[in-house]
C-alpha cells in the first residue's frame, strides 16, 4: 500500500490579489483601474507514489516547484487541483531556523523549540544532552540565540527535529547543514531513521546526497514532471542536463528519452574514467568544465561509435 500518493498535483499562485497586496494597495489600484491578478503555477501536474521504506530525492533546477511540492505533502498547502494522501505520521525539516526566539538562550529555544514540535517537557528533559552533544554546543548552552552563527541555529534545528519518529520524513536541503563533518554526521543520523522503515522525501541539490540516500528520484522542471523512477537512471539523466551549456540542453518526453540521457552522462562518465587510467586529464580542470568537455565528446561521436563505446562499457 502506498504511503505517499500524489495524483495530478498542480498548485497555483497569484499575484497582485488581494492577499497578496492589501488592501489600500487594492482599493488605489481598483479606483485607477491599475488592478490586475496574474496566475503562477509552481506544480503541475504531478504524479507519483512511495512504499514504506522508500526514500524520494526530489531534484531540479532553482524555480522547479519542490518546495511548493514539499508543502503540499506535509499539509502546510492545499493543491489547487489533484489530490495528496499520506499514511501516518508526518515530520517536515522545511525552515530549520524558524520557531526560535533570539532573545532567549539555547537551552531556552531547546525547550521553546520541542513544545512547538508537539514534545512534552518530560521527554526533553530526558533528551537534553543528547540534543547539546548531537549539536556540538555544549559550550554555547547559556549564550542567547542570536549570538549564535548561522551554521550552530541550524545544528540544533536539526538535533531537535530529528528525535521524531515519523512514519514519513521530509527534508529540504536540512542536510547542507554545518560543516563537512557535521553533513556526514547528519546525514548519518538520516539513515539510521530510514532504517527503521519509515519513508522519507529529501530536496537536495547535492545529486551525491541523492544517490547515497535515495532509491527513487523525481525530477522536476520549471513545475513540470520531467521523470520519476530509479535513482541511477535519473541523477545520470539529470546530471547531463545540468551539464551542458543551456543553449544546447534539451528536456526528456519520455521513459526512453530518460534512458538515452542517462546513458548520454555515464559514457561521459566512463570516458573521464579513461583519461584518470591514462592521466590524461587536465590539470585544474572544474567538474563543471570536464563533464560539459566529455559530453560534447560524447555527442560528437557517430552513432556506430557511440555503439562500440556502449558495448566496451557493458563488457567492463
Amino acid at each position: 500500500m502506498a504511503v505517499v500518493e500524489c495524483k495530478n498535483v498542480s498548485i497555483r499562485y497569484k499575484t497582485g490579489d488581494l492577499k497578496a497586496i492589501g488592501l489600500k494597495e487594492y482599493l488605489a489600484k481598483k479606483i485607477t483601474g491599475k488592478y490586475e491578478v496574474s496566475e503562477f503555477w509552481a506544480d503541475r501536474d504531478i504524479t507519483f507514489s512511495l512504499e514504506r521504506g522508500d526514500m524520494l530525492g526530489v531534484v531540479g533546477t532553482n524555480g522547479a516547484g519542490k518546495s511548493t511540492l514539499l508543502k503540499a505533502i506535509t499539509g502546510i498547502m492545499i493543491p489547487t487541483e489533484g489530490s495528496v494522501k499520506t499514511e501516518g505520521k508526518v515530520a517536515a525539516l522545511l525552515e530549520l531556523a524558524s520557531g526560535f526566539d533570539p532573545e532567549l538562550t539555547v537551552r531556552e529555544n531547546t525547550y521553546l523549540r520541542g513544545a512547538l514540535l508537539g514534545y512534552t517537557k518530560e521527554f526533553i528533559n530526558k533528551k537534553y544532552d543528547e540534543i547539546i552533544a548531537f549539536a556540538e554546543l555544549e559550550e554555547f548552552q547559556g549564550h542567547m540565540f542570536k549570538q549564535l552563527s548561522s551554521g550552530m541555529k541550524s545544528r540544533i534545528a536539526f538535533s531537535i527535529a530529528c528525535l521524531v519518529e515519523p512514519d514519513i520524513l521530509i527534508l529540504d536541503e536540512v542536510l547542507s547543514v554545518g560543516d563537512e563533518g557535521f553533513k556526514d554526521k547528519s546525514g548519518r543520523r538520516i539513515k539510521e531513521i530510514l532504517s527503521n522503515g519509515v519513508t522519507g522525501i529529501l530536496v537536495s541539490h547535492s545529486i551525491e546526497q541523492v544517490r547515497n540516500l535515495c532509491n527513487k528520484v523525481l525530477w522536476l522542471d520549471h513545475g513540470r514532471q520531467i521523470a520519476f523512477g530509479p535513482t541511477k537512471q535519473i541523477c545520470n539523466a539529470y546530471c547531463g542536463y545540468l551539464y551542458t551549456p543551456k543553449a544546447r540542453r534539451w528536456l526528456p518526453k519520455n521513459e526512453q528519452e530518460v534512458e538515452e540521457a542517462s546513458k548520454r552522462f555515464f559514457m561521459a562518465w566512463y570516458l573521464g574514467e579513461k583519461e584518470n587510467r591514462s592521466h590524461l586529464s587536465p590539470i585544474g580542470e572544474s567538474t563543471a568544465l570536464r563533464y560539459e568537455r566529455l559530453l560534447l565528446q560524447v555527442d560528437s561521436l557517430s552513432k556506430e561509435e557511440k555503439e562500440e563505446l556502449q558495448k566496451e562499457i557493458d563488457n567492463r
